[in-house]
């Protein structure tokens, strides 16, 4: 006999196959025609599931797509129009994103590890607790996205746009940063150790318990942030990094330079959590 939970599983699987097959689909159709071959999972099939005739009916306007726990892994969405579908808890690993609208999405604990985003648009998507290990996100618009502890370990965020994120306690160590645009991004108590920030843009940034140890930090604006209250140990920096006013003179202090031009502050780096990697 099959299980509550079994069928709910089956049908989140039906879900993402129909659309696989029929992406163009009213997003109603391949709800409701997963919902029945689902319901019917226990008996042989002598007919058609008559809710799939709808399969092939024009998508209505305002149609938000339920691929919540759908089974995405390794597919071909590049430039897919994702915009406000429910994705939420679905395997989206190693699926190729590439230009796709995910914006308004919502992606919360979704696995999205060594998934390319590469210039997709995921503006006020909902990526709480989300797994982007590994992600391509370069040149991505994560402008206003919920990234609240989500993993970006190791991620590829170079260029990317995360004007007033919200990335509260995300894991972003080892994560490459170099030339992103932070502006006003919510960085609290968030991991930053070995991460690449060169270049990148934090102004009125919240920095207030985030963890920056050995970062990166050639040439990036750190001028006007909030809750910098120390030098993170082991960090490096250049002439063109902006430390705070307040922090600018400590920081020299406490610093040894380690190539030409190149400063790092003394103290060391804290232990590597730079997260997972392939095998």
């Amino acid at each position: 006999m099959v299980t509550d939970a079994e069928r709910a599983q089956h049908e989140a699987a039906l879900r993402g196959l129909l659309y696989l097959a029929c992406p163009d689909a009213p997003a109603t159709a391949i709800t409701e025609t997963a919902q029945a071959i689902a319901q019917r999972s226990e008996e042989t099939p002598h007919e058609p599931v008559p809710k799939a005739t709808f399969l092939k009916a024009p998508q209505p306007d305002n149609d938000r797509l339920r691929l919540n726990h759908a089974d995405l892994s390794g597919a071909d969405l590049s430039d897919a129009d994702l915009a406000r579908a429910d994705l939420s808890g679905a395997d989206l690993s190693d699926a190729d994103l590439n230009g796709a609208d995910l914006s308004g999405a919502n992606l919360a604990r979704a696995d999205l590890s060594f998934a390319d985003l590469n210039g997709a648009y995921l503006s006020f998507a909902d990526l709480t607790g989300a797994d982007l290990n590994g992600a391509d996100l370069s040149g991505a618009d994560l402008t206003g996205a919920d990234l609240t502890r989500a993993d970006l370990s190791g991620a590829d965020l170079r260029g990317t746009y995360l004007t007033a994120a919200n990335l509260t306690a995300a894991n972003l160590n080892g994560a490459n940063l170099a030339r992103a645009h932070l502006t006003r991004a919510d960085l609290n108590g968030a991991y930053l150790s070995y991460a690449d920030l060169t270049r990148a843009d934090l102004t009125a940034a919240d920095l207030n318990g985030a963890d920056l140890s050995g970062a990166h930090l050639n040439g990036a604006d750190l001028l006007l942030v909030k809750g910098m209250s120390h030098a993170p140990p082991g960090a490096t920096w250049n002439q063109q990094t902006q430390w705070p006013h307040r922090l600018a003179s400590v920081v020299a202090e406490q610093s040894d330079e380690v190539s030409p031009g190149v400063f790092q502050v003394r103290g060391g780096p804290a232990p590597d959590r730079s997260g997972r990697v392939r095998a």
